[in-house]
């Protein structure tokens, strides 16, 4: 982790505590248990120097059986190759464990993206959280 990420870090959000098994809050991603889903919120840019902090984020969610994972996108301000490689590797994982990956977006940005990679299918983003 860069020095100078860790000026940025927050405390983590209600809903993250040591017990839960989800990583604390960092700039660019928290997580939290809603009803049957693990919310993974991403917010800011998530490029090639920000990914992996998505990435933690999602390989703890997808460390359960069956895991139901809901992939918050509406706070990304930029989003990139390097984070739609950490959204197929945590697809294929909770693929593995029985689950589902769902992604949530109303950026006209990201659906562009998806729809060029040919990854729209896969990833079908809904507007908001069921």
């Amino acid at each position: 982790m860069p020095p100078e990420s860790r000026d940025r870090a927050t405390d983590p959000p209600a809903g993250t505590a040591a017990g839960s098994g989800l990583p604390p809050a960092n700039p660019y991603a928290r997580s939290y248990r809603r009803g049957p889903f693990t919310v993974v919120e991403a917010s800011g840019e998530i490029d090639m120097a920000t990914a992996d902090f998505l990435a933690q984020h999602l390989v703890a969610a997808t460390g359960d059986a069956r895991p139901d994972v809901l992939v918050d996108l509406r706070g990304v301000a930029f989003f990139d190759c390097s984070g739609l490689r950490v959204l197929c590797r945590a697809e294929s994982r909770v693929r593995e464990r029985g689950g589902r990956l769902r992604v949530v977006s109303d950026h006209p940005h990201i659906h562009r993206l998806l729809r060029a990679s040919g990854l729209l299918d896969r990833f079908p983003p809904l507007p908001e959280p069921p």
